[in-house]
């Protein structure tokens, strides 16, 4: 069971993932997207005359049972099977990070960010709504989130979702060492 416990290498648990793609195609043609249950969750439960909603979301419960699939595995690998080892972080980073203010590195999530008394802020609210918007706007605009462009587009060879991956990858160097830092003097 300890083989469950610790972080599996990228190149074990990368084609993993990979291999999700072609096992959904082959096994009941469906393509993998998660950004597309959300539109499924509000059609079921928010049922209104509105045409963005006003389809047969029945025929995508699969999709709702593989979002419930990755909520009840995070549960398992995050608290069932919790790594007991630290974690491993490199010393160039600590040091970034410190400048940052930054300096609780004993979990996934730092909780000089993700403490209860940061989030329930008006500061980490508005940081939460705003980004939060930001995502969900981002990922309607381009029409599928970074899973969805970065693992089935590019290997059904789509364009869009290469100019899309491309995008999100420059954003996500941006917003690394240029906005993220000018946002962390802010919050903290």
């Amino acid at each position: 069971m300890d083989i469950f416990k610790i972080p599996w290498p990228w190149y074990i648990a990368g084609p993993l993932i990979g291999l999700t793609v072609p096992a959904l195609l082959l096994l009941g043609n469906k393509p993998f997207g998660i950004s597309s249950s959300l539109r499924h969750i509000c059609a079921a439960c928010f049922p209104a005359n509105l045409p963005f909603f006003s389809y047969n979301w029945r025929d995508e419960i699969w999709n709702l049972l593989f979002v419930l699939g990755i909520l009840i595995g995070g549960y398992i690998g995050g608290v069932l099977l919790e790594n007991p080892d630290d974690i491993v972080i490199a010393s160039h980073t600590r040091e970034v990070l410190s400048g940052l203010k930054i300096n609780d590195f004993s979990g996934l999530l730092p909780l000089d960010l993700f403490s209860t008394e940061n989030i329930l802020s008006a500061k980490g609210l508005v940081f939460l709504v705003a980004g939060g918007f930001l995502v969900g706007f981002g990922t309607r605009y381009a029409g599928g989130c970074t899973s969805g462009h970065a693992i089935m587009g590019l290997s059904n060879l789509q364009w869009p979702s290469l100019v899309a991956t491309i995008c999100f990858m420059a954003s996500g160097i941006l917003t690394t060492f240029y906005i993220i830092p000018v946002l962390l003097k802010f919050l903290l």
